[in-house]
């Protein structure tokens, strides 16, 4: 399978199962064009009919076929049948919340029940559980989670003490992060979370008018030159320490081009802005009507950022715009994408297992509980059928080894199956990762 695309203003090809990423002047992108078949297969009598009016295209792909560069064959790969093993966990520390945003999907942290709080008793079990279903798998990750963690921190700082001495008794390896929106963000906290965290995310917005529209605080208030404030005074003493920004982008702010560079000019050298994801009808949901516009800012975002990072003074890196195709995941990884419901499950306050995060309060997909250790099987096997192999739609993407099939949660909450994409994240998906190829040949001059 070969993809085609234009990308800020340049033409490029991607060869889907050899990788094989090349920029190509018009010509070449006409011929690929015309001799690319729906199925990804070269089209032999359109490659006959045109070869002499492309001679030299023709003669090019001719030899990169034989190379098995170009037009290379799908690969003939059944995805292993997940052990059991659990390698990595989200910890729901506490379902409560400071803010009260407008577009939160977990209903200002309660997940549709109740305000909750984790106790300590059951953030060590959750650990407990974790090592247990390990396995053999030494290096272990657990993320906090809420609601807004920090509300809870008696809590994270037991669970990762308990961790420590877990790493000693079980021979593991624990990496914690911690997602906050960083309004309880201080010293002490700060200095707590740079010794213990491997990983911390922060959420801002953007811009200081789209960040207070829809990240207010539960009386009300904006919340945004706080945030700022303590998300700067934690990137002064992370230095080099792995950490990113993270925002949203909703109807509001269909320009969020500006809001990624707004906090890349605070002064944050790794971010990310990712789509909102709400019911249609909702006033802040993105449509298929916007993506044109989307579209459009991705390509902004990506001129600017390639111009940014050649001055190491201006330099950062967007989530989205990452890709390396000499060190990629292999090909087991980019079949089963984030392993939810499998390697990685979410663990509410009252100890309840869900396939991640986002399905916690769907009583449908609730998995088991901490106490008794036990695993919903049925849920279990269907989690594990998550994969490329049972996507008739993900199998003819041309980006189907980047995105694994998308988000388990989105599918099920817009089309009723985990196995069937949400079209909508799908377009962004395909249109970010066009981006992320342009940028990776030009700074590497392919």
């Amino acid at each position: 399978m070969v993809h085609t695309f234009t990308c800020l203003g340049q033409d490029f090809l991607l060869d889907v199962e050899s990788g094989t990423l090349c920029r190509i002047d018009s010509s070449m992108k006409k011929f690929i064009d015309t001799v690319n078949s729906p199925s990804g297969e070269i089209n032999d009598g359109e490659f006959s009919r045109v070869r002499k009016l492309f001679p030299e295209e023709a003669e090019e792909v001719e030899a990169l076929i034989k190379s098995g560069a170009l037009f290379s064959s799908r690969a003939d790969y059944v995805p292993p049948k997940p052990d059991g093993t659990i390698k990595s966990m989200c910890l729901n520390i506490c379902h409560n919340c400071n803010l009260a945003c407008t577009y939160c999907f977990a209903d200002e942290g309660k997940y549709s029940g109740h305000k909750a709080s984790m106790s300590i008793e059951t953030a060590c079990k959750a650990l407990d559980f974790l090592a247990e279903k390990s396995g053999t798998r030494r290096n272990l990750e657990v993320d906090f989670f809420g609601g807004e963690p920090l509300m809870n921190m008696d809590a994270v700082y037991a669970a990762v003490k308990h961790g420590r001495e877990l790493e000693k008794t079980h021979d593991k390896n624990f990496r914690f992060t911690i997602t906050t929106n960083a309004l309880n963000l201080n010293d002490e906290i700060s200095e707590f979370l740079n010794r213990e965290m491997y990983n911390v995310v922060i959420s801002i917005d953007g811009r200081k008018n789209v960040h207070n529209q829809v990240r207010k605080t539960q009386n009300g208030k904006d919340s945004f030159d706080v945030v700022l404030k303590n998300a700067l005074a934690f990137r002064r003493i992370r230095g080099d320490g792995q950490y990113y920004v993270r925002g949203t982008f909703t109807s509001l702010n269909k320009d969020f081009a500006a809001d990624a560079l707004a906090i890349a000019d605070y002064g944050f050298d790794k971010l990310s802005l990712e789509p909102v994801v709400l019911p249609d009808g909702h006033p802040l949901a993105l449509n298929d009507s916007d993506l044109d516009e989307l579209y459009e800012q991705y390509e902004i975002l990506a001129a600017e950022y390639i111009k940014r990072r050649k001055n190491p003074e201006s330099w950062f890196s967007f989530f989205h715009f990452i890709v390396d195709l000499k060190h990629s995941p292999c090909l087991s990884k980019r079949y089963s994408s984030c392993g939810a419901g499998t390697e990685y499950v979410a663990v509410t306050p009252a100890g309840d297992i869900y396939p991640c995060h986002q399905f916690v309060g769907n009583e449908a997909y609730k998995m088991g509980n901490i106490n008794d250790g036990k695993i919903d099987i049925e849920l279990y096997e269907k989690f594990t059928r998550n994969n490329l192999a049972y996507k008739p739609t993900c199998k003819q993407c041309w980006a189907k080894y980047y995105c694994s099939g998308g988000c388990a949660a989105n599918a099920v909450n817009f089309n009723g199956e985990i196995t069937v994409p949400y079209k909508t994240a799908c377009a962004l998906m395909k249109k970010r990762l066009e981006c992320a190829l342009a940028i990776y040949c030009i700074e590497n001059e392919l």
